[in-house]
């Protein structure tokens, strides 16, 4: 007689052997493979003839909270933008979205299951420093780069580019304060947050924090 499919949590909580729950972890986390291929439904149903693997000597990375830095694409939502990243089931999962930028705007933006990050991010927040760089157009008021420089530190990069930098900025303030001096913003990107840079991710590219990196 040949059995019933089971549950594919079912098969690997029996095969490593641990909890039904851790089961569903590993699934989430993108460590089982039936018959080679990458299966993360933990309700999906396998057969004893199927070879199920668990790749158990990632568990532990795999499992831990990530935090994910996004050089997020102008005119996209953050949570247009999340969902469109090619994230295993369980990094996906219950991310918050931290000091969260425009939809118009574009540049580095941050996501974490961290509970230690996500409160530096929300209780501190006023206290990490942002830049952006602003692409403008138009003619700035005599007076106007010293206007800006009230609260932030405001120079140019180029003629048609500012740089903004400073703790407790509101990237949908910055182009009312450009416009107050004559400037119009056509494109704004956040490029760092506290420590850590957005240097070398492509617009629509992400990556994990590293261990070592702090805000």
């Amino acid at each position: 007689m040949v059995a019933e499919p089971i549950r594919l949590s079912k098969r690997v909580a029996a095969l490593v052997p641990c909890s039904r729950r851790e089961a569903e972890q590993y699934i989430a986390a993108g460590l089982v493979r039936v018959d080679g291929r990458v299966v993360d439904e933990p309700q999906e149903r396998v057969t004893e003839a199927q070879q199920v693997t668990v790749e158990r000597a990632a568990g532990a990375a795999a499992l831990a909270p990530v935090t994910i830095l996004l050089n997020k694409q102008a005119g996209l939502s953050l949570t247009a933008s999340l969902e469109a990243l090619p994230l295993p089931r369980a990094h996906g999962q219950q991310q918050a979205v931290l000091m969260p930028l425009p939809d118009a705007a574009a540049g580095l933006c941050v996501f974490s299951q961290d509970k230690r990050i996500v409160r530096k991010l929300t209780e501190e927040a006023a206290f990490v420093e942002q830049e952006f760089v602003a692409e403008v157009s138009g003619e700035i008021a005599p007076d106007g780069l010293q206007k800006l420089n009230r609260g932030m530190k405001a120079s140019w990069q180029s003629e048609k580019r500012l740089r903004f930098a400073g703790k407790g900025l509101d990237a949908s303030a910055l182009p009312r304060l450009c416009a107050d001096v004559g400037l119009a913003v056509t494109q704004l990107r956040r490029i760092r947050l506290g420590r850590v840079p957005m240097a070398g991710l492509a617009p629509g590219q992400w990556r994990l924090l590293a261990p070592d990196e702090r805000f």
